[in-house]
């Protein structure tokens, strides 16, 4: 897989999307094989995702970047927030939880539900996940498996509660759905 950062316009993947296919059809031809890829991009920006049904038609997959779409979401820089002003707001209830930490489902997590239905809607065999920290999370990894993304990665070390909080929001649906005879 190919992954194209930070796209925020469909003409920019169109664009590179052509350069890379003749640039691997180039070394096909050099070599005398082929090897399948999937070319996608990292839905980083919110202009990203709300163009996403634009995007969705040259990708064959998405990443969400979710440390940056909440950086550009919220409009404020990472290393600033913590280092300045985050404990003040979780100490004083302004937010709930650290953005940077639990993913936060009311905007940032409406921008990923948006881009991955609009996403979907145009380009139906569309896969979804995130990278980031998000990713080990366990109520970030329960709503992206309730937003119907394919995969979440993390930090190795992060592994093990994202596979376990992965199994938890599967047994979790399952236990909602009707049980048909």
């Amino acid at each position: 897989q190919i992954m194209l950062p930070l796209v925020s316009e469909a003409n920019e993947l169109i664009f590179l999307r052509r350069v890379i296919e003749n640039t691997a059809e180039a070394v096909f031809q050099k070599l005398g094989r082929r090897i399948k890829y999937k070319i996608g991009t990292m839905i980083e920006t919110p202009r990203a995702a709300l163009t996403a049904s634009e995007i969705a038609r040259h990708a064959d997959f998405f990443s969400f970047g979710t440390n940056d779409l909440t950086q550009t979401t919220f409009g404020f820089s990472r290393d600033d927030a913590e280092a300045k002003f985050m404990a003040n707001y979780l100490e004083n209830k302004i937010l709930q939880a650290n953005p940077f930490e639990t993913l936060d489902t009311k905007g940032v997590g409406r921008l990923v539900r948006l881009a991955t239905v609009e996403g979907r809607e145009a380009n139906p065999r569309l896969e979804v996940g995130i990278c980031g920290e998000h990713g080990g999370d366990p109520a970030s990894i329960k709503f992206f498996h309730e937003a119907g993304l394919n995969y979440v990665s993390c930090s190795p070390y992060r592994i093990p509660i994202a596979r376990l909080a992965a199994a938890q929001a599967a047994i979790a649906k399952l236990e909602k759905a009707p049980i048909t005879i």
